[in-house]
């Protein structure tokens, strides 16, 4: 039997490329596209702190540099997830 410490991450998440228009993350054998115009927090952020990014839950992505958590699905379909302030 084979057991897994709760908390470590055991899947990987890579943004591959940043263009003007979005950021790609690669995820297992998936690949995102993450627009700007729809995730625009990632915009002017510096690299740095978007390469940084954990995939901690199969449902999950979290940016600890920026601060920012994303469902997969979020990214997957945009539409059901309407941006919303928070102010």
């Amino acid at each position: 039997m084979t057991s897994v410490a709760l908390g470590n991450s055991i899947s990987v998440a890579e943004v591959t490329h940043i263009s003007k228009n979005g950021l790609w993350l690669l995820l297992g054998n998936e690949e995102l596209f993450v627009p700007f115009s729809e995730f625009p927090w990632f915009q002017d952020a510096p690299i740095g702190k978007v390469l940084d990014v954990e995939w901690p839950h199969p449902n999950h992505l979290y940016w600890p540099a920026l601060d920012i958590d994303l469902s997969v699905e979020s990214i997957r379909n945009p539409a059901a997830f309407p941006l919303r302030s928070m102010g």
